[in-house]
């Protein structure tokens, strides 16, 4: 392995773990042994790389270039755990692939027992990647910037008081929309339209289309229904209230690390009892004053997500064969999803022939037959992981989703 945690094929990834919980460092150490078998090597965090215990990993500081060179970065954990990974991944290029140790896991690309089909791909470059828009966020106070951020999946304005209600005016593309007595307002990617947005009423957006929703929360007017509008446009809320005088024009903003490298932004001189404020990704928080402005607008850099081969052409693809007269799929579709995660029924569909899971468990069964490596061999390889869901511990924070 180089200095830089590269193994003999040249390669290296970044490895991210929820450590605090024992089927995360039971899973990360297999991923990382199973990627040094077939010469790829790894880099992790060094808050980490004592609970790992991989003594043949690279530890990195926790920056902006931990993933700088990688060829991809690995999160082992839950939604929280992807989201805090994609704060390394988005400055470096590098496509993020998360290995989905929490409940509803959108984002996340494999369950524990993919695990040796997961590696058998990443080292065959046998995966596909796909941009996930970003929303940037500006926080103005007395008419000039005092922070600038970033969320994946939504930027959300709150109260910071449980007592009080937030008195906003909502922006959009510099016209006013209208006025909210209300506990705050949800502003979300197609990528969060599954997290904070859905819990607080919004609609499911696939994740290809490309828009950006304001969705408010428990607002108590006539006219509040959650929105959908261009990528293009600005939305805005302000909250209502003048700044005092003791208010500085344009602080600075700090950045101070929290537990599993978590950042929370501040801003000095505004009390610790701030009237709102601002979460981007359940991670990066700012205060806000009364009389300050949040802006959000479509981002400049996108995350981007690694996606594997189907389950059911894994094995096909393993053996060096595709399906008869089909391609080799990239990625369970986002419906298949949304009926897993949320248990939807769809007893009765029948769909076209070609499309019925009756017809690809038949397909799976013939490439059993023909030797290649199958998802039930990878079940029984990794059944460690899937003890993941017996711990019982709670998700690191962040993970709406």
């Amino acid at each position: 392995m180089t200095a830089d945690g590269a193994g003999m094929t040249g390669r290296v990834m970044l490895l991210v773990a929820h450590t605090g919980r024992p089927a995360a460092r039971r899973v990360g150490r297999a991923l990382i042994a199973k990627l040094e078998a077939v010469g790829i090597g790894v880099r992790v965090l060094e808050p980490e790389a004592a609970e790992l215990g991989a003594d043949a990993a690279a530890a990195v500081p926790v920056t902006e270039a931990a993933a700088v060179g990688t060829e991809m970065v690995l999160a082992v954990g839950g939604d929280g755990t992807l989201l805090r990974a994609a704060e390394l991944a988005r400055p470096a290029r590098a496509p993020l692939l998360g290995v989905n140790l929490g409940h509803v896991g959108f984002l996340a690309e494999a369950e524990p027992e993919d695990l040796a089909v997961a590696v058998a791909n990443i080292a065959a470059r046998r995966y596909s990647v796909e941009r996930r828009m970003t929303v940037d966020v500006t926080v103005r106070a007395n008419g000039g910037p005092i922070a600038t951020t970033w969320a994946l999946n939504e930027a959300s304005v709150e109260k910071s008081a449980r007592e009080r209600m937030l008195d906003l005016v909502i922006e959009v593309d510099g016209r006013p929309l209208s006025r909210w007595g209300c506990d705050g307002v949800v502003f979300a990617t197609p990528t969060g339209s599954t997290a904070y947005a859905f819990s607080a009423g919004g609609p499911v957006v696939w994740p290809e289309v490309e828009a950006l929703l304001m969705v408010p929360i428990s607002a108590h007017a006539l006219f509040a229904r959650p929105m959908v509008v261009s990528p293009m446009s600005v939305l805005a809320a302000e909250v209502i209230g003048a700044a005092g005088s003791q208010q500085p024009a344009a602080a600075a903003v700090s950045s101070r690390p929290g537990p599993a490298g978590e950042s929370r932004q501040s801003v000095p001189g505004h009390s610790e009892t701030a009237g709102a404020v601002l979460w981007c990704d359940g991670r990066r928080m700012v205060e806000l004053p009364p009389g300050s402005r949040v802006e959000v607008r479509r981002g400049s850099l996108p995350v981007l997500l690694a996606r594997l081969p189907a389950a059911t052409d894994a094995a096909q693809a393993g053996a060096g064969q595709k399906g008869a007269g089909r391609e080799v799929r990239i990625g369970a579709p986002f419906t298949d999803r949304l009926v897993v995660k949320f248990g939807l029924p769809v007893a009765g569909w029948r769909g076209q022939p070609g499309d019925r899971v009756g017809e690809d468990a038949a397909d799976q069964g013939d490439a059993d037959q023909g030797g290649a490596t199958t998802t039930g061999d990878v079940i029984g390889e990794d059944m460690l992981a899937r003890e993941a869901f017996s711990d019982g511990a709670d998700e690191e924070p962040g993970g709406h989703a």
